[in-house]
């Protein structure tokens, strides 16, 4: 660890991302969903650090809210994106044969498409909504963790001990659980920690598109449509949900390439 600046910035922004989303809203007493007309499109002051939108609603209470929304979404998915993709994943690594075949080649057809356009037609068909957004986002999220699992599990099933497991009359699935997807979790931390800035990204044009959280919930995407409007007159109405975004994702990308240095030179040894 030592001398892995990634992982320390990363881990320092994802701190912080997470204790604004816990405990934010009791940091900035303003109601995100109050109207003070006015405070329209006010620029920050003391009683209104970033600002106030259309509204005169607070941008800082709104965005703390809207980081609670992201970081859970975006959670979610990616729990719900790992726990399918390893057990498809892994399933099509120890079956091996026509039924190896069959999943992966349904991971292709997936892969082959890009997965914001299938998400957007999705969301489309379910609708706005917290449960419909991380249905519509995790339907595409597994098929990069069944393929990492799949590709791990067949360098390690032949291994002694999985061998002497085996050996021992210990079923598939109990390999699986107990010994190969353990062996596997540094891989899938990196891949989920690029993961939840790749939810956090979706969910924002997904929301940007009027797909996500309806309003008036605030939402990082959603308050960068609001203030497109007024880019010119108060353009801390962008920026403010746009750093938010950007400094989200590059926390959470430093966290995984220093997870992803840690776990590459364990795997050298």
């Amino acid at each position: 660890m030592k001398g892995n600046l990634s992982l320390a910035a990363g881990a320092v922004i994802v701190a912080a991302l997470l204790i604004l989303a816990a405990a934010g809203p009791g940091l900035d007493r303003n109601d995100p969903l109050a109207i003070n007309l006015g405070q329209v499109l006010a620029g920050p002051s003391i009683g209104h650090p970033l600002g106030c939108d259309a509204l005169g609603r607070d941008m800082l209470a709104r965005t703390i809210w809207g980081a609670r929304i992201s970081v859970g979404i975006a959670a979610a998915v990616v729990g719900v994106s790992l726990i399918i993709g390893s057990l498809i994943g892994g399933a099509a690594a120890l079956a091996g044969g026509r039924i190896d075949e069959l999943l992966m080649r349904t991971v292709d057809v997936l892969l082959a498409f890009p997965g914001i356009l299938l998400a957007i037609a999705l969301a489309a068909i379910l609708g706005p909504g917290l449960i419909d957004m991380v249905i519509a986002l995790a339907a595409m999220g597994w098929t990069g963790y069944a393929r990492l699992v799949r590709g791990e599990i067949l360098s390690l099933r032949e291994r002694d001990y999985v061998q002497a497991a085996r050996g021992l009359g210990a079923t598939e699935s109990r390999l699986l659980l107990r010994h190969l997807l353990p062996a596997v979790a540094g891989p899938l931390a990196v891949q989920a920690s690029f993961g939840v800035g790749g939810i956090v990204i979706a969910e924002a044009a997904l929301s940007f598109l009027g797909l996500g959280i309806p309003p008036p919930q605030p939402t990082w995407g959603g308050m960068l449509d609001e203030g497109r409007a007024f880019l010119l007159v108060a353009p801390h109405l962008t920026t403010v949900p746009g750093l938010a975004i950007g400094l989200s994702v590059l926390g959470f990308n430093f966290l995984g390439d220093g997870l992803g240095q840690i776990f590459g030179r364990q795997g050298e040894r």
